[in-house]
């Protein structure tokens, strides 16, 4: 094991050793003391909050904080067993051990003890309990063939766990890395962690693991969720820069078309949000680069009509438009509802049909292939 200092891209082997990281890399595929670092805690229990053992499901794989309410040994001869009863003050539950060689844990699980359990829960006789779970005893003078209690403070972080790595193991991991880690740079400047009441990086993702307070742990946790949008936002700028790059047909709106004959006919008035996002979607259609927006509103909110005046728009700059709906069902509801708002400007080169009209052609993949090659050829 190394003494030296060490940064997050450091193999974890050689900071926790092989045999210790084996087991992190099968079950959450950790290579690296980042790998590690970024495994944070699902929760923090207190020593004074027991967990509530009436909320364990049957086969779940659990570590609970819990206090030994009684414990000793039962049977005879083959039949020998250690039985523990764990409490959390309301609810209980039973760790048993079979065989003599477990007789020795009397004398470490004794009424009054707390300590972490964990197992697989599992019924016998009407009784939860847990068969053979290992253990870590909160108290600091050390159990022989246990490690002595790690959290001096009121705070126990509680890790995403495996069978064969349990939480306590993964803590003493961390502590280990956190005790030979240098000063974690941040790549946030300061002005902007200032304008945002943000912690520094390095004292977020150490006390995310080991903090002195609740409230500095929801601090270190808010840092490092602002991280996570940041990344993605820094992603989806980089896509829609990318996007800009590639060229697009400008559809810019012509005036005494159709799109302008639609707004006649309607029998409302646009709403001033209809307006504003129906100018947004104009200017951009017309630009020379793809436009990329999500539309959000309300049921009835009027996201039809919108979208329908944005593909007129291309119509009358002679191209098409198509709006993909992710069933059947619904393609044919919005085939029927933009037939009903367009009425004789949506049929084209039939009786009735305006001389600006254009055409509403449903496709969709149950279609009989004579009406399908019809609906294509329409589109072609």
């Amino acid at each position: 094991m190394k003494t030296t200092s060490i940064s997050l891209d450091t193999p974890l082997a050689e900071v926790i050793g092989g045999r210790s990281t084996t087991p992190l890399q099968k079950a959450f595929g950790m290579r690296t003391v980042r790998d590690l670092l970024q495994h944070y805690p699902r929760r923090m229990a207190e020593r004074g909050e027991l967990t509530e053992l009436d909320a364990l499901r049957i086969d779940e794989d659990v570590t609970v904080l819990a206090e030994v309410q009684r414990a000793g040994v039962k049977g005879y001869g083959n039949s020998v067993r250690f039985e523990a009863v764990v409490t959390d003050g309301k609810a209980s539950l039973t760790l048993v051990y079979f065989g003599r060689r477990n007789v020795w844990r009397e004398r470490e699980l004794v009424p009054g003890v707390r300590g972490l359990f964990s197992g697989k829960v599992r019924v016998f006789n009407r009784t939860r309990q847990l068969a053979h779970p290992e253990y870590l005893l909160l108290r600091g003078d050390g159990l022989e063939g246990h490690e002595a209690d790690d959290f001096a403070g009121a705070l126990i972080p509680v890790y995403p766990a495996s069978k064969d790595i349990r939480t306590w193991q993964i803590s003493n991991a961390v502590k280990i890395v956190l005790t030979m880690l240098d000063a974690i740079p941040d790549a946030v400047p300061v002005e902007v962690r200032a304008r945002h009441g943000l912690p520094e990086y390095d004292s977020a993702i150490r006390a995310m693991h080991r903090p002195e307070s609740r409230d500095e742990w929801f601090r270190a946790k808010r840092r490092l969720a602002w991280d996570e949008a940041f990344g993605i936002q820094l992603a989806l700028a980089q896509r829609r820069e990318a996007a800009r790059a590639n060229p697009a047909t400008p559809r810019p709106p012509r005036t005494g078309a159709l799109l302008d004959a639609f707004d006649a006919q309607l029998p409302f008035a646009l709403t001033a949000g209809q307006r504003e996002v129906g100018e947004a979607l104009t200017e951009e259609l017309a630009a020379v680069h793809p436009m990329q927006r999500l539309l959000q509103g309300e049921v009835g909110s009027g996201k039809t009509v919108v979208a329908v005046r944005a593909m007129l728009q291309v119509v009358d700059a002679g191209g098409q438009a198509a709006l993909l709906a992710p069933t059947e069902v619904l393609a044919q509801q919005h085939a029927r509802s933009i037939e009903a708002l367009l009425g004789p400007l949506g049929q084209a080169g039939r009786l009735g049909g305006s001389d600006e009209a254009t055409r509403v052609v449903l496709l969709t993949g149950s279609m009989p292939a004579q009406a399908r090659k019809a609906a294509l050829l329409d589109a072609a």
